[in-house]
């Protein structure tokens, strides 16, 4: 991660479309130069981390038909 960034202490946050429900969620933090992906229900287990770049391509990925 980005020169030894606490990740324990980053601004972890869900998508709205999410709910209260305890389900399946990803969380995301912005960093300086990378997004932080990680899993809710295991936040411990393991994090991915991509260019702010390939996160926006990613998302327009999953919104187009």
């Amino acid at each position: 991660m980005e020169n030894g960034q606490q990740l324990s202490t980053v601004t972890w946050r869900k998508s709205s479309y999410s709910g209260t429900n305890g389900g399946n969620c990803v969380e995301v933090a912005n960093l300086a130069a990378l997004v932080a992906v990680r899993d809710s229900k295991y936040p411990e287990s393991g994090r991915l981390a991509v260019a702010p770049e390939a996160w926006s391509i990613f998302l327009r990925a999953l919104k187009s038909p």
